[in-house]
């Protein structure tokens, strides 16, 4: 079947010429957000972004309260 032969059911209102196409795969660029890519073993662990993301701010919250030094034992 070439193009000539298909029949077109669009409303001509819609046009889709100025629709862009984007890439699959690693060179595709986000919609707005960052994209990490998991390895399959760390990704077993987490159901869902969401989850994902909890446990990097534990992480970040637990690393931080190690690096500050805390008031106890120390004399001013």
């Amino acid at each position: 079947m070439n193009d000539a032969a298909m029949e077109d059911d669009l409303r001509p209102e819609y046009d889709l010429s100025t629709l862009q196409v984007r890439r699959l795969g690693p060179k595709r660029t986000s919609f707005g957000g960052v994209t990490v890519r998991l390895d399959a073993d760390v990704a077993e662990m987490f159901p869902n972004a969401e989850a994902v993301n909890e446990a990097l701010r534990f992480l970040i919250r637990a690393t931080r309260q190690q690096a500050s030094p805390s008031s106890e034992g120390h004399s001013r």
